[in-house]
């Protein structure tokens, strides 16, 4: 069985650094214990967050390849990393909103937690430079950011990821509020090219509406790393 190693520093992010390896087809993804809100205005490191997020988007990543969403993920190699397959990624984050929070009610001034349905699907360029801006697929045909096949294709995918995750965390106790996701080509193919961690999304409690991912750093609730750990054990995530 061939042994998977570093090579080049390929990119590091916010939370995650990607390594090129020994088989140009395959990276390594280092989940690190950073933690970062507000484009990178507030940062801080939690003890054992990167190994909690690795196993958590491996746990995901399997559910998800059960269902028939093809994803780069290919197995977990050591308590942060994660062996996955080259992409060529393309620059646009999917959005999908279940209930509204965050952004959506500083923009549009709906009522925080109301539930949306139809869920809401929105693009986002990913760029950190000009944070993100959103975007829509005349923009992404213009600007060649995506091919008509792939706009629809991730549309397909990503509606297919939330109605197959709702119901995985309703099980659990817990509502799928929002998320974002993004894809990639590997040999022609449209991949799922992201994580898919409380770092991603939001989950609240259903009863409570307590809320179980990120957003505890982001406004200071504390308890993160018990939060990401209790999801992790609803859903039946071994850590």
């Amino acid at each position: 069985m061939m042994e998977y190693t570093k090579q080049i520093k390929l990119y590091s992010g916010k939370a995650k650094t990607v390594y090129t390896t020994n088989d140009s087809k395959l990276l390594i993804l280092h989940f690190r214990d950073d933690t970062s809100a507000f484009d990178g205005g507030k940062t801080e490191q939690f003890s054992k967050k990167g190994e909690i997020n690795n196993k958590f988007n491996a746990f995901i990543m399997e559910k998800l390849d059960q269902v028939g969403i093809p994803t780069h993920f290919e197995k977990l190699i050591g308590p942060q990393e994660s062996l996955v397959k080259n992409l060529e990624m393309l620059p646009i984050e999917c959005v999908v909103r279940n209930i509204a929070t965050g952004s959506l009610c500083r923009r549009l001034g709906v009522q925080d937690g109301e539930d949306l349905e139809p869920p809401i699907f929105e693009f986002f360029l990913k760029n950190d430079t000009l944070h993100d801006p959103m975007i829509n697929e005349y923009h992404i045909e213009t600007f060649g950011w995506a091919t008509k096949n792939q706009v629809e294709q991730m549309k397909i995918y990503t509606f297919r990821v939330n109605d197959f995750l709702k119901k995985l965390f309703l099980d659990a106790g817990l509502l799928l509020v929002d998320y974002k996701l993004e894809f990639g080509d590997y040999q022609g193919q449209l991949i799922l090219g992201d994580e898919f961690t409380p770092d991603g999304c939001r989950l609240w409690d259903i009863e409570t509406r307590k809320k179980l991912d990120k957003d505890r750093f982001r406004h200071g609730l504390g308890g993160l790393i018990e939060a990401y750990e209790e999801v992790a054990r609803r859903i039946g995530t071994l850590l």
